[in-house]
């Protein structure tokens, strides 16, 4: 126990988390409106209904990472 030293690499910078936090915030925002842009043009026909659903999921899960991140 006598040669403990801090464990260097563990946690990102803090400028490394903004980074990830900032690119996370311009996906979610991007999936988020291309999923509910697609929904409406699904809702008139236009397109089908999949892949603004997707759009939407994944949406979720980057706002799901950048809630851990920011945590």
């Amino acid at each position: 126990m006598s040669d403990l030293e801090r464990r260097g690499g563990s946690r990102p910078s803090r400028k490394q988390r903004a980074d990830r936090a900032y690119q996370l915030v311009l996906a979610t925002g991007a999936f988020g409106l291309i999923g509910t842009v697609g929904i409406v043009l699904a809702i008139l026909g236009i397109i089908g209904a999949g892949l603004p659903i997707l759009a939407l999921v994944i949406a979720a899960i980057c706002f799901v990472l950048l809630r851990r991140t920011v945590r």
